[in-house]
């Protein structure tokens, strides 16, 4: 009987590995340029979001599924992004950001009116939004575009550059009032300087400075921003008017124990003491509802997700993507962290939506944005030179 040579049959019929399903999926979601832990976190923060909204919405189908709509359009956004390069972000950040403060100009000479704020763009049986969400993305782009091309840590010449890039829109936004937005849109940008390599004497002089410009600053704000913070340090003080806000969502969260009262069982959402309940104050449900272990939940959740970010911002090859990243992830903890503690009562009322939780359209599309930016700078960082 013949030997069989081996070695000629290994090669004529080499032996691979079965290929895998997680290989398949891990290589479907490359293509896709998405980053699937993220994503799912997401959508699992959109099903509770939904949930929560019915509840607080006064139990309106209809109001869902707006919502639901809009976290579609936010989603098809996040992923139409997700495919552009950190090059093609660089090269328009610069169109992106003269086009927001265009239309920023725009709304302080033709904007609408709505709710004693001139914040709004409308076209007409188009499209009825805000500019100033634009710039949440747009400001830290053209920082970080901008620094990038400079020798850094930053010089003091590219920060003056930088405080003029960041001020105008700050002020324009501050003028429409609204406060929050600007202070949002502001803190994305300077997020972007801090990650630049600021050094700690020149953070801690900055800091000073701005401690000393706050009596400036308070002199400068309208009287209805004056009573927010007066209402933060003595709620009670106008416990039926500018007070009664703080006071009723307090005593939801208080109300709600541990494990909460049950789905669509608060009393203070339910029976309407609670105002704004479907938008600012909607943690206030939330804790009500599904108490001190709901809340725990949600924000593991949001802990979750912003870990996740700044680790892909950390895997970033180039200076712009870094930057540029890691200021989204770091501005969507603001949003948390102000959000959360305006209506616990450690932070004065400046009407900070909570993110992919809150009832709102516009605010959704720019922040699944700014993920779809995120996931694109980690997409393509094999791309980039090492």
């Amino acid at each position: 009987m013949a030997m069989i040579d081996l070695s000629r049959v290994l090669r004529a019929h080499p032996v691979r590995p079965p290929a895998s399903g997680i290989a398949r999926r891990r290589s479907l979601w490359e293509r896709l340029h998405l980053d699937p832990w993220l994503l799912a976190m997401l959508l699992v923060l959109m099903v509770a979001g939904l949930a929560v909204l019915y509840s607080a919405s006064g139990q309106r189908p209809a109001a869902v599924t707006a919502q639901a709509l809009r976290f579609g359009v936010a989603l098809v956004v996040m992923f139409l992004i997700a495919q552009l390069s950190p090059t093609t972000l660089l090269r328009w950040a610069l169109p992106v950001y003269l086009a927001g403060v265009l239309m920023l100009v725009a709304v302080e000479l033709v904007g609408d009116m709505g709710m004693g704020a001139q914040r709004w763009l409308v076209i007409p049986g188009v499209i009825r939004f805000q500019p100033s969400e634009l710039m949440k993305l747009a400001m830290p782009l053209m920082v970080a575009a901008y620094l990038s091309r400079r020798e850094l840590p930053p010089r003091l010449r590219d920060l003056a550059v930088c405080a003029l890039i960041i001020g105008v829109p700050v002020a324009l936004i501050a003028r429409q009032p609204d406060l929050g937005t600007s202070l949002l849109v502001g803190s994305a940008a300077v997020f972007v300087v801090l990650l630049a390599g600021l050094s700690w004497r020149f953070i801690l002089g900055l800091g000073v400075l701005a401690a000393a410009a706050l009596p400036l600053l308070w002199m400068n704000l309208h009287n209805y921003q004056r009573q927010r913070v007066l209402t933060f340090l003595d709620p009670n003080s106008d416990p039926l008017g500018s007070g009664w806000n703080i006071i009723q969502s307090t005593t939801a969260i208080g109300s709600g124990g541990v494990f909460g009262k049950g789905w669509l069982q608060g009393t203070q959402s339910q029976l309407e003491f609670l105002p704004e309940r479907h938008t600012d104050f909607i943690v206030a449900v939330l804790g009500e509802e599904f108490g001190l272990v709901g809340m725990l939940a949600v924000l593991l959740l949001y802990l979750l997700i912003i870990t996740r970010g700044l680790w892909l911002a950390a895997g970033a090859q180039d200076t712009f993507g870094r930057l540029v990243a890691g200021s989204i992830i770091l501005t969507f903890f603001i949003y948390v962290f102000v959000n959360v503690g305006m209506v616990s009562g450690i932070l004065p009322v400046v009407g900070v939506p909570l993110p992919l939780v809150s009832y709102g359209g516009t605010s959704s599309v720019t922040l699944m944005a700014g993920f779809g930016i995120l996931m694109a700078i980690h997409a393509h960082r094999r791309l980039l030179p090492r």
